[in-house]
């Protein structure tokens, strides 16, 4: 089988209904065992050496859904295109990291948003 430029695939993407673009990247995650969101933030692997002292990822864990929970879960599923199930689970199993090895700023916007759903949130 040839190799596809990305190009190509992007090209074979637009070609396709948001319900397959979303069955794809299901059977893509049960496949390499991630989430899209993961390989959003993660990038490039083997970047130039970071500076120890200075924390660059970050993890944004949810405490507790607070009285709004079905606000709380729609915006997990905002912040990680988690289907409606997956998200209920993670607000249910709080304590739960929603986001991981996230940027500050993407840190700082999911754990504002989510505050403002009313849940309990840390960044560590």
């Amino acid at each position: 089988m040839a190799k596809l430029t990305n190009e190509e695939l992007i090209a074979a993407f637009k070609e396709l209904s948001i319900i397959e673009l979303s069955d794809f990247v299901k059977l893509f995650e049960e496949t390499f065992d991630v989430t899209a969101a993961a390989v959003a933030v993660a990038g490039p692997a083997g970047g130039a050496a970071e500076a120890e002292d200075e924390q660059t990822e970050f993890d944004v864990i949810l405490e507790a859904a607070g009285d709004k929970k079905i606000a709380v879960i729609k915006e997990v599923r905002a912040l990680t295109s988690l289907g409606l199930k997956e998200a209920k689970d993670v607000v249910d199993s709080a304590p739960k990291a929603v986001l991981e090895g996230a940027t500050k700023e993407a840190a700082e916007k999911a754990k504002e948003a989510l505050e403002a759903a009313g849940a309990t949130v840390t960044v560590k």
